[in-house]
């Protein structure tokens, strides 16, 4: 038999989170939801918070996929062999980062710091910090729906 007490739902307060996983300068990451927090299998979550007015340095997390959530400020995503491409998220958005996308996290506020909820598809700490020589004008990539398409004037 399961014992549910001790193997069911963890509650995880937001204020014990565990920052002892792997950075990437410019932003801190901590640990909710991991093996050795809690035995999860499949999933990592935890929080992002990234300063005003500053940038992460270029990374990717190996095969893993990533999804961003934006609590609180402006995310701005850089993503490419040389940081080419741009995109904005704002607060209620989502950013999905695909497995070995090279990408940075800015905040785009300079007085407000931008935090998130970070969820990836495995448990394992893969952070590959890379050195990237970014572009000085990425293009804007406005995201399009492939399923419900954008009504016509």
């Amino acid at each position: 038999m399961t014992d549910w007490k001790t193997d069911g739902v963890k509650v995880i307060p937001g204020d014990q989170l565990d920052t002892n996983t792997p950075q990437t300068p410019g932003m801190d990451r901590a640990a909710a939801i991991n093996f050795a927090r809690v035995g999860a299998q499949k999933i990592w979550a935890g929080t992002v918070s990234i300063r005003p007015d500053a940038k992460t340095g270029a990374h990717h997390h190996g095969a893993l996929e990533s999804v961003i959530y934006v609590l609180k400020g402006k995310a701005r995503m850089r993503w490419g062999d040389t940081l080419e491409f741009v995109a904005e998220a704002g607060p209620g958005d989502f950013i999905f980062v695909p497995p070995y996308v090279p990408h940075q996290e800015i905040n785009a506020s300079t007085d407000e710091t931008l935090e998130c909820v970070l969820v990836r598809s495995d448990n394992e700490a893969v952070v590959v910090n890379l050195d990237i020589e970014p572009v000085e004008k990425p293009e804007h990539v406005a995201w399009v729906d492939p399923i419900h398409k954008a009504a016509t004037d």
